[in-house]
C-alpha cells in the first residue's frame, strides 16, 4: 500500500512544507488544577517521527492530545499544521486535520469493523479506495470486517483503529504506544508504516515505553519531565528496529 499525506487544510497559515508543523512555546496546561505541562517548549519538523519518552504521568499523552486540539491552553501559545490551539476555532480545525491514536481507539462497540471504519473515515472525507486499501493492508478486511468490535481482540482493535487512521492520511500522525496489544507481525507492520507515511511526508509523533522498538526510525527523541521536554540529538531514519522477545 502506497501512503501519501494530504494538503494542508486551506485555513493553515502559509506553506507548511518546509516549516515546523507543531511550535509550542512556555505552554502551560492545567489538569484538575495541577499543570501537566509546566512551561513547555517544543517545535517538530515537517516529515520527522519523533519519540516522547518518560515516566507515567510526566505528560506525554498531554503533549499528543495538546496537539490534537483536545487540550486547553492555560499560558503560553501554540500552533499545529498552522491552527492557533489558543482559540477554540483553531482547536477545532486541529482536531479535523490530525490523527490521534490514543489509549482508547475510540470504536464504537456495537458496530462491525467495517462500519467503524467507514463512519470515521467518511466523518473525515476519506476516499473509498483508501478506506478498502487501509483495510487490506491491516488485516481487518474480509471476515474480521463483520465482526462487532465488542467481539475483537486488542490486537484487532488495535488493527482497526490503525486502518481509520492510514484511511484518513493525516498530515500528522500522533500516536500513544502505538504498539500496545499487537502481536509480532503488527509490531513489524506498524514501524513499516510508520517509515512509510513519513516518506510520503508526514509528520509523526510516537509516545512510548517500547525502549529499542522503534529507536532506528526516529529522527530524535524527547524526554518529557515534570511537564517540560529535554532534547536528544537527532538520528536518522533506519530499519525498523527491536524485536520481540
Amino acid at each position: 500500500m502506497t501512503l501519501d499525506s494530504r494538503d494542508p487544510a486551506p485555513s493553515a497559515a502559509g506553506d507548511l512544507q518546509d516549516k515546523e508543523l507543531v511550535q509550542l512555546q512556555g505552554v502551560v496546561c492545567l489538569m484538575g488544577g495541577f499543570p501537566a505541562l509546566a512551561g513547555l517548549d517544543l517545535t517538530v519538523g515537517s516529515g520527522e517521527i519523533v519519540g516522547l519518552r518518560g515516566a507515567n504521568g510526566a505528560g506525554k499523552t498531554t503533549v499528543l492530545r495538546l496537539c490534537a486540539g483536545l487540550v486547553t491552553l492555560s499560558r503560553g501559545s501554540g500552533s499545529v499544521l498552522g491552527h492557533d490551539l489558543g482559540t477554540r476555532a483553531g482547536r477545532r480545525s486541529t482536531r479535523k486535520a490530525v490523527g490521534l491514536l490514543g489509549h482508547d481507539t475510540s470504536l464504537y462497540d456495537d458496530l462491525t469493523v467495517e462500519q467503524n471504519v467507514r463512519f470515521w473515515a467518511r466523518a473525515n472525507r476519506a476516499a473509498e479506495p483508501d478506506v478498502l486499501a487501509a483495510m487490506d493492508h491491516l488485516g481487518v478486511a474480509g471476515r474480521v470486517a463483520t465482526v462487532k468490535v465488542a467481539g475483537l481482540s486488542a490486537g484487532q482493535r488495535r488493527r482497526t483503529a490503525l486502518a481509520i487512521l492510514v484511511a484518513r492520511r493525516p498530515r500528522l500522525w500522533l500516536l500513544d504506544e502505538p504498539h500496545a496489544g499487537l502481536d509480532h507481525d503488527g509490531r513489524n507492520l506498524l514501524d513499516q508504516l510508520l517509515m512509510d507515511a513519513a516518506a510520503a511526508g508526514a509528520t509523526i509523533m510516537v509516545a512510548t515505553h517500547d525502549v529499542g522498538r522503534i529507536d532506528d526510525i526516529l529522527t530524535r527523541t524527547v524526554i518529557v519531565h515534570g511537564g517540560t521536554v529535554h532534547e536528544h540529538p537527532i538520528r536518522p531514519i533506519g530499519r525498523p528496529g527491536g524485536t520481540d522477545v
